[in-house]
């Protein structure tokens, strides 16, 4: 796909296409190729001033926030229609710029993606208020407002779901935004903000600025007219924003970081489980807060299980992101491809077992890495503790259902999880027993706009999705009319 027939390359500040006041510029590459596909404006500071002032008047001036919720939910749910009339276009586009297979970005970005703006729409027929009922000789109600200008900061390996996570329900409730894509994929931002201009959304609502987050997303966490930081991304990096935004005491959310136990019971259906097991690391080419790297399996069944994957893993469909029948494509960047590479080698050097991959595959000039299944590891080694963020797998083998409750909630993460079991009563015991935001049960990676996801411990705060990520946009307004008279 030529990406040169799209508006792309400007910031979107204040309705208007605009380059960055210096006039920089950066390439945006193809991880499946290492070419150049694209090049943006480089913003500076000046331009996210430039951007958070538009949404301030936009929020301070603008028709946007007292517009009724239906007939914001109307613009949003045209965003949505907009989106479907140019799903191939985002498919393509999105697939070049993350080198996504590009089945998956059609069946699982784009519709995803297509899907929260219709349920925010949805929800935002109903923001009513509620009277409350109280002692006093008084009328109570609340009425639920907007928070003002929100910061949307998204990361490099689901930019269309996860910029619309954060940027539909904040629309929705009337507040405007200015959104920060990474760097290394920017390029369905600057559509979307095409779309949703196309979509009504005044002047000034929604605005994007491309460039580095080390200046850009400091910039814009801590900018004093910012009412709100919605951000995906390390936990590393969150933890800094979030100081940055604690400051000002800007209300911010967090989806940070992820290291999944997907845990495997002997009594599970073994061909489902193995399915599960697979697509749980292999997904999005491992590049999924919410992956499932580390699988905890019944002892009775370790051997056999490290037998299946040895023979099934290299035939998972690898390479060729425009052929259909594709499941694991590139990393996103050379960066990230030299960071897995060396997390597994030094895994290798302590002991462990590589079963199958272990390698980068050159391909293209592309960033490859074949999809690897290591053994022999200790709960305490660095593959199992930290975030691979790769097509990687750890197997350890548990005794009891203790052990398995105790190695899955024994990183500093608590993202998601799973349990592969037949036995009900044994999967909701552990269920709840397990410390994440989001537990799949013979299953992986089932989500929908109504079911919110997000983290505990150092995997962040809030949620995304449903009713819950509506409420963390909006602020509670009492208002209490005394009926008593003048004392």
């Amino acid at each position: 796909m030529s990406v040169t027939t799209l508006t792309v390359g400007r910031l979107f500040i204040g309705g208007e296409w605009t380059d960055a006041a210096d006039g920089g510029r950066m390439d945006v590459i193809a991880p499946s190729t290492g070419e150049k596909i694209a090049d943006v404006a480089r913003a500076g500071v000046a331009d996210v001033d430039a951007a958070v002032a538009a949404a301030r008047r936009a929020f301070d001036e603008g028709p946007w926030p007292r517009l009724s919720s239906r007939e914001r939910a109307r613009v949003l749910q045209r965003a949505y229609a907009l989106m479907r009339e140019r799903a191939e276009e985002l498919a393509q586009l999105e697939s070049l710029d993350v080198g996504k297979p590009i089945t998956f970005a059609r069946v699982v970005d784009v519709n995803n993606a297509a899907e929260l703006y219709e349920y925010y729409a949805a929800l935002g027929h109903r923001l009513d208020g509620e009277v409350r009922e109280i002692t006093a000789a008084a009328h109570a109600y609340v009425r639920p407002e907007p928070l003002g200008v929100v910061a949307a900061i998204t990361p490099f390996n689901f930019p269309l779901i996860l910029s619309s996570t954060k940027i539909a329900p904040a629309l929705a409730a009337g507040n405007t935004v200015v959104h920060k894509p990474a760097s290394d994929t920017p390029l369905s931002a600057l559509l979307m903000a095409e779309i949703l201009r196309d979509a009504g959304v005044p002047e000034g609502v929604f605005n994007v600025v491309t460039g580095p987050g080390s200046t850009l997303g400091d910039h814009l966490v801590a900018h004093p007219d910012v009412d709100k930081v919605a951000f995906t991304g390390s936990t590393e990096i969150g933890a800094h924003a979030a100081g940055l935004a604690g400051r000002s005491l800007t209300p911010f959310t967090a989806e940070l970081g992820g290291n999944a136990a997907n845990i495997l019971f002997a009594d599970a259906d073994l061909d489902r489980a193995i399915h599960t097991v697979i697509s749980a690391f292999v997904f999005n080419a491992g590049q999924f807060c919410m992956a499932g790297p580390r699988l905890l399996v019944e002892r009775p069944l370790y051997g056999v299980v490290l037998g299946i994957l040895k023979d099934v893993v290299p035939r998972v469909p690898f390479g060729d992101i425009a052929d259909p029948a594709t499941v694991i494509g590139p990393l996103a960047s050379r960066t990230q491809l030299d960071k897995v590479s060396a997390l597994v080698e030094r895994a290798r050097a302590a002991g462990a077992r590589v079963v199958t991959g272990g390698h980068a595959v050159e391909r293209d000039g592309g960033f490859f890495y074949a999809p690897t299944v290591i053994a022999d590891v200790a709960p305490d080694a660095e593959v199992v503790v930290d975030e691979v963020f790769g097509p990687v797998l750890t197997v350890q083998p548990f005794d009891t259902e203790d052990e398995a409750v105790a190695l899955a909630n024994g990183t500093p993460y608590g993202l998601a999880s799973g349990i592969q079991t037949a036995d009900l009563a044994r999967a909701h015991r552990v269920a709840a027993r397990l410390r994440a935001g989001i537990t799949w049960i013979n299953g992986w990676a089932v989500l929908d706009p109504s079911v919110p996801f997000g983290g505990v411990k150092a995997s962040g705060w809030g949620r995304e999705g449903g009713p819950e990520a509506l409420q963390s946009y909006q602020k509670a307004h009492s208002i209490v009319f005394d009926l008593g008279g003048a004392a």
